[in-house]
């Protein structure tokens, strides 16, 4: 499992693997997070990650717009509460209703404490890719900057 980040013009692109496409999904809002701030320095407020990261819903009419409607959820979640996340569990998907239930963990931002990184936008289906294969599921998603 893991996260890269592919330079993109005006915009990054982030690449997330994992042996399923669960695992490959949790490494995408880590990669968007990790963008945006310094991850090590992130620390586990369970209170708080309780409070706005639990049972987090998703879906759309297809793979590609379940996975644009994920993150962006994630990313609204952000910018509402300024929740960063750390780690990120994917409880369930439904690949017959695209539907997605994940719940993170992490703090609220404080930027005395945060390394500011770079803020992500929007996300955008812009050449976004999903390769699946035995044990190995590949997702890139650019995203706005």
């Amino acid at each position: 499992t893991g996260y890269e980040y592919l330079d993109h013009t005006a915009d990054i692109q982030l690449h997330a693997w994992g042996r399923s496409l669960d695992e490959s999904l949790e490494q995408l809002v880590i990669a968007m997070f990790g963008y945006m701030t310094s991850l090590d320095a992130v620390e586990i407020d369970e209170e708080f990650s309780s409070l706005v990261g639990s049972d987090i819903e998703a879906e759309g009419h297809d793979l590609k717009s379940l996975i644009f409607n994920y993150l962006d959820e994630w990313l609204y979640i952000f910018h509402d509460t300024h929740f960063v996340v750390k780690e990120v569990s994917v409880s369930s998907i439904d690949r017959k209703h695209n539907k997605i239930r994940s719940s993170a963990q992490g703090e609220k931002i404080d930027l005395t404490k945060h390394t500011q990184g770079t803020e992500v936008k929007a996300i955008t289906y812009s050449n976004m890719q999903i390769k699946e294969a035995d044990n190995r599921c590949e997702v890139w998603v650019i995203v706005d900057i």
